[in-house]
């Protein structure tokens, strides 16, 4: 498996949990702007971004919680290397319906608003 990003929690914006129980999250670098922080989850990069765009069947795991890309938009993963940023919609849609989303498969909205904490890390591989 090859890692495209791992990354490590180092806030969470008091919207967060209300977003990831809808299924959303948004990833943002430290330093964004405080109405953005308001809800991001804020991150620092361990291991890449990669070069290259994840692919539909690329994992993408939030501690323990697992989901499959299932779609990435035209614009996706070129924010995540210029600014940390990427909205991640945990719907198992095909195809993205914003330029600068990741589609995943779903997952248990209880489990994945447990794992977003500080410390946590985030990973999307190949």
């Amino acid at each position: 498996m090859t890692v495209l990003l791992r990354t490590r929690v180092t806030a969470i914006g008091p919207e967060v949990a209300d977003l990831a129980e809808g299924g959303v999250v948004i990833l943002f670098a430290d330093g964004s702007p405080p109405e953005l922080a308001e809800v991001s989850v804020l991150h620092k990069t361990e291991h890449g971004p990669s070069d290259g765009a994840p692919q539909k069947g690329a994992s993408i795991t939030f501690g323990p919680v697992a989901a499959t890309i299932t779609a990435v938009g035209s614009s996706a993963w070129s924010k995540v290397l210029e600014m940390g940023h990427v909205v991640i919609s945990f719907n198992g849609a095909t195809e993205a319906e914003r330029p600068g989303e990741i589609c995943a498969s779903q997952v248990d909205t209880d489990a994945l608003v447990a794992a977003l904490k500080t410390g946590a890390i985030i990973t999307i591989a190949a």
